[in-house]
Parts: structure tokens; C-alpha cells; sequence
């Protein structure tokens, strides 16, 4: 298969890519774009990094991309890698080489490279990844990833057994290529996974953490979480480095309880587990969103939380305010992003409630969560987000939203659009005020009136209106003040 016309009609990046394959090709060099990109291309996928092997070494890589006026990068060469850049797009350019695996869970205790390409081929982790492009456009395929792309199959090249000693990320990454490509699990990796769960404790945090936040934004979510867990991956342990010091810290085991986790038949379809990932696939593909919606029901059927109503069916009253209190252990011992951390427990904590759709019950809903917020724009961007939860969460739970939601959604957003909450909205700034009351907090007390006022319809937020009801204060206050001589 030729798939040089493909290349000639593609991406910048695939193109210079082809042009670097020649030039390596010219100087007497194998060269193949492999893995990934080759894989996305076949798939239709724009490819968003693309490497290059070769059977250059590392100083011959940089002598090769000097006499074309690249500039490189030896940011791997102790691993055979330099980064050749092309018009300010790099290239990870790697030398054939043959790894040899000891005790540590994911690096190599010993590179060899100047090997043949099939050697080169055989030490990475799935069938599909092994597919490379020559200079030409050819195709090379020396270990069936082509038909294991037809078929959508994600099978390990050699014995998946062998693949997971060596380095024991790569069962978490089959389990994000089940995500992002919607492609089933050989049968020959679940076992192998099972014998190798052992080999997660020396994973660093930040490696499993980064696995599984592609995992979670991915287009096929589910799939690639359900055999997380179903496998035992999320019910092991990682390692942490604090102060040169290794500990050890659990990856995700309080989601284990939720599968086959029994509902509410009166308003869920799915158990637990099944409608937190219905859930994590209905919200958009953000970060924030993603992990609220994997952690929302987290405090389900914990002891305390699970109880029983008088028809026999399950409850989970205050589920909501133990499931924030979880996530936030959860995201700090992973090391998740603090500000994405932070947002997700207020979400977590907040899925459960929302106003009646009429305008003094939403008004109050609103003035409570102004107070957890710094500005109107990150008031806006929570209530977002909260809503995009809540229409994930509603799908997940009835297949469809009712019409209270849509009423309250838009109740909510005339609110915020029409009323101010912060006195950085209020039509007149603090100076204005404290040109007539002098300066100290009670700036900041009338404002907080004004705000209030307004958002009861009794005061407009207008220039005149806040300095016509600036006026009539400051008169009150002279008056008051005479009696009190």
C-alpha cells in the first residue's frame, strides 16, 4: 500500500516529515515515519506528533539536519533521540534500538542502538503502533498492525505478557487507545494484565495521572475506564516522590464500589459505574468537566451515605457533600491540576441543587454562589459547568432532558445576564461612593445594599439611579448625624 498521494494532500507536518524520510535517504540512512501518526492517517485522524526512526545514530541525526540548516535538539540522546526542527515544527527522530527492561516499572535499564528496524519494531507496545511510512510512501507492516486496524483491534506485538514486564504503563495506555480509538481489547491482554498489576507500583503518579486524564477526554471514555477498573489498574497503587523519598499512594479504588452499584429504579436505568461513564461521555470533552463527571456519584453507597427509603429502594441522601470531600483526596493525591481540582469539588459538591425557575428562589441560588467566587466571570464559567453537569448527569439517568431543566437553565442565565452580583458591576464604582462618603468599608457595606436592592427590583442599575440613591443616602446619613449633635 502506497499512501505517498495521501501524504502529498495532508498536514504541513506530514509533508516536511516526508522531506526529512530524503534527506536522511540521501545520505545513505533508513528513515520511516512510525507510529502514531501512520496509525491516525490510516484512521483519517490528523496526526498530532510525528516520529521518525532511523538507522542514523544520534550524531549522524544532527549531522544530516545540519546540512539541510535544521536546528536539533538532544533532548533523548541517551536514548538514541533528537529533536529536529523543521520550520519551527519539531520531529522526534530516533536511532533503531533494542531495550532491555530491570526493576523499574516503565524506563529501560539499557539501550542498544544501530539495529535492524524489525528489532527496532519489536520492543513497542501494540500491533497498530508499529506501521511506519518510507520515503516513498510505502507502507511497512512486519507485524499484522494492518489488519489489526481493519479489524479495530488493540493486540500487543509479541507476548502481552513480556510487553507489560518490560514496562507496565503500557496497560494503561491499551486502555486509552480503547478510548480515543473505540477499538476492542485482545483477548490475550486482560490475563496478562492481571499477571502484571504488581509492576503499577513503581508507575510514577504523574505517568498513571496522564494516562488517565487522556483517557477520560477521550471519545470513547467509557470503554477505556471500564477496563481500568474492571482489570485492577485503578485499584493499585503508584509511586510518589516527595523530598527524594519514594511512597506509595492508591490510584482510584474508591470508583471500584460503584460497579454493579444498585439505584434507584424509580429514576436510573443504569447501576452506578454504568451511569458515571454514560455520564463522563454526555459532558463535553473538558478536563473539568470530564473528571466532575467521573467523580460526581463517587460518594454513592459508601457506608453512612447508603440507606434504604420505605418502598426497599436505595438511597444516597448526602452523597453529594461526602462525594466533594472524597474528590478532593482523590485529585491531591494524584496531583491533578489545583485550579481543575478546585473547580471540580465545588461542582461535585453542587450537582445536586438547583433553584425553582422563578426569579426570587433563582436570585437567592445565585447570591450564595457569588460568595464562593472572585468575579461575575468566573460566576459564569462555574454555572457553565455546573449545568453542563447536570444535563450530563440527567442523560445518564432518563435518556433525555424534562422541561424543568431547560426552564431552569434559561431562568438562570436571564439572571446572570440581566442582575449584577459583585459591586464591579454595580453602574458606579467604589470612588464614586466614596467621593460622597469618604473612603473605609462603608464603600463596600452600600454597595452590598445597592447589589441587593437591584437584584429585588427595587433599584435600577443605572449611573443616575445609583447616584440619585447615593444622594438620598448621604442626606440620611447628615441627618442622622445632626440629631446626634
Amino acid at each position: 500500500m502506497n499512501l505517498g498521494w495521501l501524504i502529498d494532500k495532508g498536514v504541513r507536518d506530514i509533508k516536511q516529515a516526508r522531506m526529512i524520510l530524503r534527506a536522511f535517504s540521501a545520505s545513505g540512512f533508513q528513515a520511516y515515519i512510525v507510529g502514531g501518526a501512520v496509525r491516525d492517517l490510516l484512521l483519517g485522524i490528523t496526526p498530532t506528533d510525528v516520529d521518525i526512526c532511523t538507522s542514523a545514530k544520534p550524531e549522524e541525526i544532527m549531522a544530516v539536519a545540519a546540512r539541510h540548516g535544521w536546528n536539533t535538539e538532544a533532548v533523548g540522546a541517551a536514548f538514541g533521540s533528537i529533536m529536529v526542527i523543521v520550520n519551527g515544527q519539531p520531529y522526534d527522530v530516533t536511532t533503531f534500538r533494542r531495550e532491555e527492561y530491570g526493576l523499574d516499572s516503565h524506563r529501560p535499564s539499557k539501550v542498544e542502538w544501530g539495529v535492524r528496524l524489525e528489532d527496532d519494531l519489536s520492543r513497542r507496545d501494540f500491533t497498530i503502533n508499529t506501521l511506519c511510512i518510507d520515503g516513498n510512501g510505502d507502507i511497512i507492516d512486519l507485524f499484522g498492525g494492518l489488519q489489526d486496524l481493519r479489524h479495530s483491534i488493540i493486540r500487543a506485538v509479541g507476548d502481552p505478557c513480556v510487553r507489560f514486564a518490560e514496562d507496565a504503563l503500557r496497560m494503561f495506555r491499551a486502555a486509552r487507545f480503547a478510548a480515543q480509538l473505540g477499538f476492542a481489547l485482545d483477548r490475550s491482554i486482560y490475563p496478562a494484565v492481571a499477571a502484571h498489576l504488581q509492576r503499577v507500583r513503581g508507575l510514577s503518579v504523574e505517568r498513571v495521572r496522564n494516562e488517565i486524564e487522556r483517557t477520560l477526554l477521550a471519545k470513547y471514555a467509557g470503554r477505556g475506564l471500564t477496563f481500568m477498573l474492571t482489570s485492577g489498574l485503578l485499584n493499585q497503587e503508584c509511586r510518589q516522590r516527595q523530598a527524594q523519598r519514594d511512597s506509595y499512594t492508591p490510584i482510584l479504588p474508591e470508583l471500584c464500589h460503584l460497579y454493579r452499584l444498585p439505584q434507584n429504579s424509580r429514576y436510573h436505568h443504569l447501576d452506578g459505574w454504568r451511569h458515571t461513564v454514560s455520564a463522563v461521555e454526555h459532558i463535553p470533552a473538558n478536563l473539568t468537566l470530564r473528571w466532575a463527571a467521573l467523580l460526581h456519584d463517587i460518594g454513592k453507597g459508601c457506608p453512612g451515605i447508603r440507606g434504604c427509603n420505605e418502598a426497599g429502594q436505595p438511597t444516597d441522601y448526602g452523597h453529594d457533600k461526602a462525594g466533594a470531600a472524597m474528590a478532593g483526596v482523590i485529585l491531591k493525591r494524584l496531583k491533578v491540576d489545583r485550579e481543575v481540582a478546585g473547580r471540580v469539588v465545588w461542582l461535585v459538591a453542587n450537582h445536586m441543587h438547583g433553584p425553582q425557575e422563578n426569579l426570587k428562589s433563582v436570585v437567592k441560588w445565585l447570591r450564595k454562589r457569588a460568595k464562593e467566587f472572585y468575579s461575575p466571570e468566573q460566576l459564569a464559567q462555574a454555572i457553565r459547568q455546573l449545568f453542563e453537569l447536570y444535563r450530563a448527569d440527567g442523560l445518564a439517568t432518563r435518556h433525555k432532558l424534562n422541561r424543568r431543566f431547560t426552564e431552569m437553565e434559561q431562568a438562570v442565565t436571564d439572571c446572570l445576564a440581566a442582575l449584577p452580583f459583585y459591586p464591579v458591576q454595580l453602574a458606579i464604582s467604589g470612588g464614586d461612593i466614596a467621593s460622597s462618603l469618604g473612603a473605609g468599608p462603608q464603600v463596600g457595606e452600600l454597595q452590598k445594599k445597592f447589589l441587593e436592592r437591584i437584584q429585588a427590583g427595587h433599584l435600577e442599575n443605572t449611573k443616575e439611579a445609583l447616584l440619585a440613591a447615593l444622594a438620598i443616602y448621604c442626606n440620611r446619613r447628615q441627618k442622622i448625624a445632626s440629631r446626634l449633635e
